[in-house]
């Protein structure tokens, strides 16, 4: 695919795309979060971009939403299924869905939405979502205790770029080595000379160091788990509730252990040993601290408890020799320096629960030599906190290592997995779109195309709406009466105010603009063609001045030479001027779409008079009010076909008959006096 191709897409979009694993993929799916993840790039963006690559798949031009009005009932519906998802990236990717007049796109989607409408959107499931994100790289890995070595420059800048999160160094020969070896912890020497050199400090000769970057960088595949821990043990949560079967192969449980041995900051956790040397290095110094007082403590009681005999001469022959307190200490209680010493030393090994190797070490750290107070070796300590230092280290790397081992290869599993469920919260957006309005598939009619399905030898049909309810009304479901609609051709639609003349238009445009997105509608039953374009002309507020008016009648000129295969709706297009004036021009409009064979519901109130100003049959179909009960009109909410409907002050007029016959009746012995002028009005109506 070449991305520039891709509409909205330059030269600088395209270098930011190449930088993705896999573009393709992404474009071809409509990833959006993958897409995002593009350096400088926006969801939004995103979105736009993976509907031009949409688009470019299945060569659409664009364009169905062809006025302002269609596009606002577009972004209407589209709201109310991005309100039903519960991550945000599943609602930047239902801005995929788009209306397309190509057959190729609506089946697509609608294969989606046929398994949309089979999930159950479960509480529990819902819940496992809401913990669901795109996963994220960590940035930068940077490893200062361990580096890399060559003498080869070349081997040196494929270092570089294999493996970024270490530093690599040029050596000439093994005393540059040992040079490194004394600044780093570990040394991993790529080539084959050095095999078999002996260098103090932890210098490894690793060839294959590069083929095998969870070896010597697990860091690299930790991170990036790590960061995303909580993300993926959501995903894990999303495919149990929902029993999702993932197209990658991956065992979820063995995941998810993984992940709890992993720390946040990339650390290996659950491991006792590895628990017991952290402790034991924390609590080093004061562990010899208490250790020391141990010893101090039994060594003062016994000194107290114990009776010291010392002659004249004896005295006098430790005073010559300078002697202290270490030698009657020596000479009197070295059974008892001993045992206090001893009980410092298990003390110790008790607190910090050293194996044999450190004990021995440990052991050193209170010398056999009698001092008071006993005191503690500096260099002793030091050497076994290095020790256990050393020991925690080489702990974590080997724990390292072997998780990294496992995780390492899971990268991919892993965003599939995160795919899979933000995938899984479209299509509950859908499930639940369709649940709340009570929404079918739609059944379309491809005339005129190549493998047309059964049905196509009703061409000229253009929608058939059964039991339609539009989900833009600010009503609950069951308060909305169901509407029945079917249109072929060019109709005007006539109606009582607030009949539901518009709402009828919202509804018919809402329905043919989530079937051309391949969505289920909110009907019980429908049935259209495909349209090429959609143009819904919304009520004009007040008459137009000249310059409007002139541009209103140029898109409509437009429209009746270029708008074959359209579905065109007009609302009230009378206001842009004068009722007489209106009257003919859209009579004229209506003459040009039928002659091109667009479908065409236009709502007026001047119905009668256009159909008799047109030169061609225009059908005229009407919402019918039944008549007013407390002054409220009672309407038949589904047009009546081929019937003028009557007008309000009709109705108006009628109940005023009505009452002025009873009233003149009782008045008047049954003479009817006011009766007659309310008939005069009603007849100018027929």
């Amino acid at each position: 695919m070449d991305l520039e191709e891709i509409p909205g897409v330059g030269a600088k979009t395209a270098r930011a795309l190449a930088e993705l694993d896999d573009p393709e993929r992404a474009l071809r799916t409509g990833d959006v979060a993958t897409i995002a993840r593009a350096p400088g790039i926006s969801q939004g963006r995103a979105a736009r971009i993976a509907r031009g690559a949409i688009r470019l798949e299945h060569d659409d031009p664009g364009g169905f939403l062809a006025t302002d009005r269609a596009r606002e009932i577009y972004r209407d519906v589209l709201t109310l299924l991005q309100e039903r998802t519960v991550t945000r990236d599943a609602a930047q990717r239902l801005e995929t869905f788009y209306p397309s007049s190509r057959r190729s796109r609506i089946e697509q989607a609608r294969a989606v939405a046929r398994d949309a409408l089979e999930r159950d959107p479960n509480p529990d499931v819902l819940a496992a979502l809401e913990g669901v994100e795109p996963l994220v790289e960590p940035g930068d890995v940077r490893v200062r205790e361990r580096c890399l070595a060559t003498t080869d420059a070349e081997r040196y800048s494929e270092a570089r770029e294999a493996v970024p999160e270490l530093s690599t160094e040029i050596v000439d020969d093994a005393q540059g080595l040992a040079e490194l070896a004394r600044g780093y912890a570990t040394v991993i020497a790529l080539d084959e000379s050095f095999a078999g050199v002996t260098i103090e400090g932890d210098v490894r000769v690793r060839p294959d160091a590069l083929e095998e970057p969870a070896e010597i960088v697990p860091e690299r595949a930790l991170a990036f788990f790590a960061r995303n821990r909580d993300r993926l043990a959501a995903a894990i949560d999303v495919h149990r509730a929902a029993g999702l079967e993932s197209e990658v192969d991956c065992d979820l449980d063995a995941l998810e252990a993984a992940l709890e041995r992993l720390e946040g900051d990339g650390t290996v956790a659950g491991d006792d040993e590895l628990d017991r040397l952290r402790r034991a290095v924390d609590d080093v110094d004061a562990a010899v601290g208490t250790a020391e007082n141990v010893a101090n403590d039994q060594l003062r009681e016994a000194i107290q408890e114990e009776d010291v005999t010392i002659e004249g001469s004896d005295l006098l022959s430790l005073v010559e020799r300078g002697a202290g307190v270490d030698s009657l200490l020596s000479r009197e209680l070295a059974d008892e320096y001993a045992a206090a010493v001893e009980a410092a030393r298990e003390e110790l090994c008790d607190a910090l629960t050293l194996d044999t190797g450190e004990t021995e070490i440990a052991r050193r750290v209170f010398g056999d030599e009698p001092t008071f107070p006993v005191e503690r070796d500096e260099d002793a300590v030091a050497r076994l906190r290095e020790e256990l230092t050393t020991a925690k280290e080489r702990r974590a790397s080997q724990l390292k290592r072997e998780l990294a081992g496992e995780l390492a290869d899971q990268r991919e599993t892993a965003r599939g997995l995160v795919q899979d469920a933000l995938e899984l919260d479209v299509e509950l957006a859908i499930a639940r779109f369709a649940a709340d309005f009570g929404c079918t598939m739609p059944e379309f009619v491809w005339a005129g195309e190549s493998g047309a399905a059964a049905g196509t030898s009703e061409p000229d049909i253009g929608f058939a709406i059964e039991a339609g309810r539009s989900p833009l009304l600010d009503e609950p479901l069951e308060a909305i009466d169901p509407v029945d609609y079917e249109v072929s051709g060019v109709t005007l639609l006539s109606g009582v105010n607030s009949g539901g003349k518009t709402s009828t238009l919202d509804l018919v445009a809402s329905v043919v603009v989530l079937a051309h997105m391949g969505l289920p509608v909110p009907a019980e039953s429908v049935r259209l063609r495909r349209f090429d374009a959609l143009h819904y002309h919304a009520k004009t507020q007040g008459t137009l001045d000249a310059g409007a008016f002139e541009a209103t009648v140029r898109q409509f000129a437009d429209l009746a030479t270029g708008g074959a295969g359209s579905l065109v709706l007009v609302d009230e297009l009378e206001s842009i001027t004068e009722p007489g004036a209106s009257a003919k021009i859209i009579a004229g409009i209506l003459e040009a779409l039928t002659e091109n064979g667009a479908t065409a519901v236009f709502v007026s109130h001047l119905a009668g008079e256009i159909r008799e100003m047109a030169t061609v049959d225009v059908s005229v179909d009407g919402i019918e009010a039944v008549g007013l009960v407390d002054g409220e009109l009672e309407v038949n909410r589904s047009p009546v076909k081929d019937h003028l409907a009557r007008s309000t002050p009709e109705l108006i007029v009628e109940k005023l008959a009505g009452e002025a016959a009873e009233d003149d009746a009782v008045a008047n012995g049954g003479e009817p006096v006011g009766e007659q002028f309310y008939d005069r009005l009603l007849e100018k109506f027929e």
